[in-house]
This record gives structure tokens, C-alpha cells and sequence, in this order.
């Protein structure tokens, strides 16, 4: 189940917002940690017991990282939760692109077993590792109410696709949170925000992504080409932006206060200013619980380089079991370390509108390696935005779409920059009246999203299978 259907829109979310509010306080969590089951294993039941199994090792390791805090075996627990968690992602995440690579060599043999990936693993994985990692370092207290963890775990808002919420940054909100009229509002509009991203943006670019990328490459034109990834690019923000913001606004409701997990990525200057304003909870994983204990920055170059590897190959490995994820961690990796090393120096003497060319012309080839499972079909597009393999620069076809999307471009384009939010909060701030007024525009927008839902078939999830 996702939360652009309306299964969700329609059954779940009503129904769970009744149960929850409801209860007592003090009976919130488990009502949480039940919906979330439900809504977890409503199309992948069997798999339900295996979140159940990463729950109460996570718990169990906790409490006794905690109860023999400062021996051996504080640490040997933390090193067994670290060991069962990543075993369990790697067995189900990557056993068939081992074994499939692995006989590629004469004389090897493995047949893949072909299991269905559990979905939301790489999140609910990183979340519950989390939680071991911050009661080990006395970031978080540990938590002894077993129903109150495994609603952290299994939140069904920000289960499936993030953001990724480090245990830390929850601990207080799971004892105790605020629940008001205000917060709930605020959670109606940041949900029908991202409602509004996803359905009407994501969508419509996606359907023409695929539209551009299915023409035959004898037939492609070097427009096309470009339009075609660009109307990708668009698809991938709004389509995980969205989520990321019905999640939190999801969160609000609940009296969950989750962190941003984007701040316009495709206003940055470059390639470094790129990733503290994509993806920032993923970004912000790595850095504390890798980047940083390897060394972080405060080593030697080699070691410096060494760090920004590994954390950029298990950024794209963390992507996907393929090796063209593999590929674009590596070539961000790539990047800022060219950047680190003497680029961001040359771009700060550049006008902004350079700088800004610089980085979405590299961040669209990135995203052309992250679609490109297919790598040699990856390479022909790439070939075909340079006038290789194409039979023209442009044609009829291709001008006309442009012409009839102009408008939607437009908007897409204002869309992934500040000034809508600006102009929202400067304008909401004003007057009751337009409080009024915005709280009629979004039941409108909900209304005109369902009635999309409704009347489409096209609604995929980019970050679904992660």
C-alpha cells in the first residue's frame, strides 16, 4: 500500500486517525505499532514476521548495550545487532546479484533463488540499527517499552521510502508529543503538498520519461534525448520530495515532528551543495554512522579519499542490486572529490548562473546511470544526447511535445525552487482570511488528486522497491 491509492486515502488513513485519537495517550504507541503491521503487510504479509524478528533483536540488543554499558560486551552486542541487521539486508537485498556475478565465472554455477525484496528493508533496517548505534553512544535512552520501539521501527508514515528518522531525533517524541489542532492542520497541508507533487507533477513527468525513452533510438532526435532525461529528473524529485512530504505531514498528524528530508536540490550551485539538500536523512545516516567513525574529515587526503569512497559505494549499493547504482555512487564520489580538491575554489569566482549550469548538467547525467539498469542501453541515450546514433537534432514530433508541455515545464520548474513556499507562508501570514482560503484550496487539491487517482492507471513509486 502506498499512500497515493486510494485504499489509503479512502480506508486506512480515516480509520487509523479515528483509532488513534480514540485511545488514551498512553495506549498511542500500540495502536501505532498495529496499524503499522497492517498497513506493512497488507501486500506482503509473510514478510511481516521478519520486521517482527528485527524488532526484538534491536530491542534485546539495546537494553543490554545499555545494562552492561561500559564492558566488553556492550560493544559485542552492538557488533551482533550490526551483524544480524545487515545480514538479513544483504541476504534478501543482494544473494541474487552476488551469486548471478559470481557465475559469470567458467565453472561456478549458483542458481539465484529469485525472493521477492521485502519492501522499505534498506529503510526500516537503517532506522532499528539506529537505535542500538545511539543507546551504545548515549545519544538516545534506551527504550524499555518494547511496543514503543517497535512503533519507531514499523511507523507506518515514514516506513516504506523515509525519511530515514534517526532514533535520537524521536526519542522525546515517543514518550511524550504534542497534539493540537494546529500541528494537525499543518500535517493536512504538508500531506496534500506531497499528494500534490507525486500525482500531478511525478506522474505527468514520468509518463512523459517514458514516453521519450521508448522511442526507438533509430528514431530519436538529440532534443528528445535531452527533454526525455530532463522530464526524468523532475519525475525522481517530485515523486520522492512528494512522499518524503506526505510522510511528514503523515508524521504531523500523529504529533510526529520528522526532520526535512529535501530542501530544492536543483537550485544548488554544486555537486556537494547537491547532496546536504538531497535525500538529507539518507546523507545524514552515512555521515554519523560512517563517514564520521571512519574519520570523517579530520585525517590525512589518502584517508580522507578512502572515507569518501566507502561512503559513496554503499550510498549507491544501498540504492539497488545493480551494478549501475554501484556506478553512480561511484561517480559522485567522483565529483566531489574533484570538487574538495580544487573545483569548489574556481566555481565560487563564477557568476551563480554558471555554477548552477554546472551542477544540473552533471546531476542529469547522474540520474540517466541511476535509470540505466540496462547500462549499454544507458550509454546509447547517453550517445544520443550528443547527435550519436540519432537521425536528426530535432523534429516535428518532438517540438510539438515541448510546445503542448510548456506550461506544465514552467511549473515544474518554479515548483522545485523556494518562491511557492515563500509567497504561501508570506501570504498565510497575513490574514485570517486567507487562512480560510488555503484551507478550502486544500481540500480542493485533495479532491482534484483523488479524482487523478481515480482516473489513472500510471501512478508508479520510484523509491518503492528500495
Amino acid at each position: 500500500m502506498v499512500f497515493s491509492s486510494l485504499e489509503f486515502l479512502l480506508a486506512f488513513l480515516p480509520v487509523t486517525l479515528i483509532l488513534y485519537f480514540f485511545v488514551p495517550l498512553k495506549l498511542r504507541n500500540i495502536v501505532l505499532l498495529i496499524v503499522s503491521l497492517i498497513f506493512y503487510g497488507w501486500g506482503e504479509p509473510i514478510y511481516v514476521f521478519l520486521m517482527m524478528f528485527t524488532i526484538a533483536v534491536d530491542y534485546v540488543c539495546g537494553y543490554f548495550v545499555d545494562k552492561w554499558r561500559g564492558q566488553r560486551r556492550s560493544r559485542n552486542m552492538l557488533i551482533f545487532s550490526v551483524i544480524i541487521n545487515l545480514a538479513i539486508l544483504g541476504f534478501f537485498k543482494y544473494y541474487d546479484f552476488f551469486v548471478t556475478n559470481l557465475s559469470l565465472i567458467p565453472g561456478i554455477s549458483i542458481p539465484p533463488l529469485n525472493l521477492g525484496l521485502p519492501i522499505g528493508i534498506s529503510f526500516y533496517t537503517f532506522q532499528s540499527l539506529s537505535y542500538v548505534i545511539d543507546v551504545y553512544r548515549m545519544d538516545a535512552r534506551v527504550q524499555k517499552n518494547i511496543a514503543s520501539f517497535g512503533a519507531y521501527v514499523t511507523l507506518y508514515p515514514q516506513l516504506i521510502a523515509g525519511p530515514i528518522v534517526r532514533y535520537q531525533d524521536v526519542d522525546d517524541q515517543l514518550r511524550e508529543r504534542e497534539h493540537s489542532v494546529a500541528l494537525f492542520a499543518s500535517g493536512i497541508r504538508t500531506f496534500t503538498a506531497g499528494m500534490c507533487k507525486k500525482i500531478l507533477f511525478a506522474n505527468t513527468a514520468g509518463a512523459l520519461w517514458t514516453h521519450f525513452s521508448s522511442i526507438p533510438t533509430d528514431q530519436r532526435t538529440v532534443l528528445g534525448a535531452w527533454i526525455g532525461i530532463i522530464c526524468y529528473t523532475f519525475q525522481i524529485y517530485f515523486d520522492f520530495s512528494g512522499y518524503s512530504d506526505m510522510a511528514i505531514g503523515l508524521g504531523k498528524m500523529l504529533g510526529f515532528r520528522f526532520l526535512e528530508n529535501f530542501n530544492y536540490p536543483y537550485i544548488s550551485k554544486s555537486i556537494t551543495e547537491f547532496w546536504r539538500r538531497w535525500h538529507i536523512s539518507l546523507s545524514t545516516w552515512f555521515r554519523e554512522y560512517v563517514y564520521i567513525p571512519l574519520g570523517g574529515n579530520r585525517v590525512g587526503k589518502l584517508k580522507l579519499y578512502r572515507n569518501l569512497f566507502v561512503v559513496w559505494f554503499l550510498t549507491g549499493f544501498w540504492h539497488g542490486a545493480s551494478w549501475n547504482y554501484i556506478l553512480w555512487g561511484i561517480y559522485y564520489f567522483i565529483l566531489l572529490v574533484i570538487e574538495k580538491t580544487f573545483l569548489l575554489k574556481v566555481l565560487e569566482k563564477l557568476p551563480s548562473f554558471v555554477q548552477h549550469i554546472y551542477s544540473l548538467f552533471f546531476i542529469l547525467f547522474g540520474w540517466l546511470l541511476f535509470v540505466s539498469e540496462d547500462l549499454g542501453a544507458g550509454f546509447v541515450y547517453l550517445g544520443n544526447m550528443f547527435g550519436v546514433g540519432t537521425y536528426a537534432i530535432a523534429d516535428s514530433g518532438v517540438i510539438f511535445d515541448i510546445v503542448r508541455n510548456l506550461l506544465f515545464f514552467a511549473i515544474l520548474v518554479i515548483a522545485a525552487t523556494p518562491l511557492p513556499k515563500k509567497i504561501f507562508y508570506k501570504l498565510y501570514d497575513k490574514s485570517n482570511g486567507i487562512r480560510v482560503l488555503t484551507s478550502a484550496v486544500t481540500v480542493i487539491l485533495l479532491v482534484v488528486t483523488i479524482a487523478y487517482l481515480v482516473d489513472s492507471s500510471f501512478n508508479p513509486f520510484l523509491y518503492f522497491r528500495f
